[in-house]
């Protein structure tokens, strides 16, 4: 019996679902259908218009962002899907906070939805620094598939990681 990685916070049922799925071969396949719409956002500049109108429309009030973009350091397999940071620098007497959002590049090729919703976690934890019920409750109010999202983008890294068979 293999090790489903990315769910292994979920019930065994489901882990035995998504095994079945596996050994028929349809998970793929089914992800494919599900999330067939792929999105635009190519380069960083695209990626930082996206997250910013994101940000704009459901986080006004938080802190400006000045780096957004994709990282091909982050790696997967150590949970890291996307990183925020918070950078201060001194300039003359003043500190100077400047926050950061880096998406992992597998993100590049991915369903538009998981893109969204890897870019909705990020910004929450603008507001949110904890996984707590705040947060979720952040990522929920601006994408309400949320939850949905976040297991469906781990049968997606599960099928990365399988391969095509």
């Amino acid at each position: 019996m293999q090790t489903l990685k990315y769910l292994t916070g979920y019930p065994s049922h489901l882990q035995a679902r998504v095994r079945e799925l596996i050994e028929q071969d349809r998970l793929g396949a089914l992800l494919a259908d599900k999330y067939a719409q792929p999105h635009a956002v190519r380069n960083d500049g695209q990626l930082y218009d996206y997250v910013q109108a994101l940000k704009d429309r459901h986080l006004r009030k938080s802190v400006p962002l000045g780096k957004v973009l994709y990282d091909n350091r982050l790696q997967v397999v150590k949970h890291a899907l996307g990183t925020h940071t918070a950078i201060s620098r001194v300039h003359g007497d003043r500190l100077k906070a400047s926050r950061e959002i880096r998406i992992a590049s597998v993100f590049r090729d991915a369903p538009a939805e998981f893109l969204k919703m890897i870019v909705v976690h990020e910004l929450a934890h603008l507001k949110e620094a904890e996984h707590n019920k705040a947060f979720y409750q952040l990522c929920t109010h601006m994408e309400p598939d949320y939850h949905q999202l976040e297991f469906d983008l781990r049968l997606y890294l599960t099928q990365l990681e399988i391969g095509p068979r």
